[in-house]
């Protein structure tokens, strides 16, 4: 059995995974949030996310519209557009995904002073 095989498998025996592979991913989020405000083209969500390269959004807007969270829009236009829409799955998603992004934002800075204060058990073990 080829390992692409067993992860198919592996993702089709535990669908809480697969969801969550999707929302583990770095870029998701962001993009989510991004969209939760509107249509957007690509070259604006890259403006809002400044630190993604074109490559990644384009990946990760890709398996967005591929899980059917993303509605992709394309204009016969010279150059063609593209609109970037939240589907109501993608909706319904960011909704949940809206209180765990709040969380971060709401206690980041008090995860930053305890990874400041963390000193590693291996570091203080006698030699």
């Amino acid at each position: 059995m080829t390992l692409h095989r067993q992860s198919l498998i592996l993702t089709e025996a535990c669908p809480i995974r697969d969801v969550l592979d999707r929302l583990g991913d770095r870029w998701t989020v962001l993009v989510l949030h991004e969209l939760a405000a509107g249509t957007l083209r690509f070259s604006e969500l890259r403006k809002r996310i400044a630190d993604i390269s074109p490559r990644m959004l384009a990946q990760t807007l890709r398996h967005l519209e591929q899980d059917g969270l993303v509605k992709r829009d394309v204009f016969p236009t010279v150059p063609p557009r593209v609109d970037y829409t939240l589907t109501a799955l993608g909706t319904s998603f960011f909704e949940r995904v809206e209180m765990l992004a709040r969380w971060a934002a709401e206690n980041h800075e008090a995860v930053k002073a305890a990874r400041r204060a963390y000193v590693a058990p291996a570091a203080n073990a006698p030699k």
